[in-house]
């Protein structure tokens, strides 16, 4: 009796991590605002490595945005997308994406891209952000701000990375050299 459990708890727990990363859709098959309105089409993003990262201008973790600007500025070129998404899910953004993309410029001179301000987990989260959530689980959903989801150039979530990490860490460039 034991064994036919454990072989149907094993059988189960193998269905269920198939379910959970199906990727009926890809990351490039969403879209999101920019800070200033357009439309980012992550179609635009194919066979790039994108690391998305919920941003907050108030949070301990805004320093994150040195680096993040140093990573993009090495990497670019070599196919690394830096996505910020500014995000108020925690209560630490500004109150517009005017003020953000001006705090941004002139306190960290940001140039790569940044969305409107996104919420990024609960029910109302943005589409890529269930997305990550039904795909990677709980690790894709963002704790406080600066977590990072480092999606691979097949448009699948390769890893995510904690608040505390920081864009620099070997941990996430030795990810990012790996799969460029």
């Amino acid at each position: 009796m034991r064994k036919v459990i454990l072989i149907v708890s094993l059988i189960m727990f193998f269905f269920k991590t198939l379910a959970s990363a199906n990727y009926e859709k890809k990351f490039y098959d969403f879209s999101i605002e920019s800070i200033t309105g357009e439309t980012i089409n992550f179609k635009d993003y194919k066979d790039k490595i994108i690391l998305i990262v919920n941003t907050a201008s108030y949070c301990g973790f805004t320093k994150q945005y040195d680096e993040l600007q140093k990573l993009w500025d090495l990497y670019r070129e070599k196919g690394l997308i830096v996505l910020g998404v500014p995000s108020n899910s925690f209560n630490q953004e500004k109150d517009n994406n005017g003020d953000i993309k001006e705090f941004c410029e002139v306190n960290f001179n940001i140039d790569f891209p940044l969305t409107t301000i996104t919420e990024v987990k609960g029910k109302n989260a943005h589409e890529v952000f269930k997305w990550a959530k039904e795909n990677h689980g709980k690790s894709a959903v963002p704790k406080w701000n600066f977590h990072k989801i480092l999606i691979n150039k097949e448009g699948k979530i390769e890893d995510t990375f904690a608040s505390m990490t920081k864009p620099m860490s070997k941990k996430i460039i030795s990810k990012i050299e790996k799969i460029l």
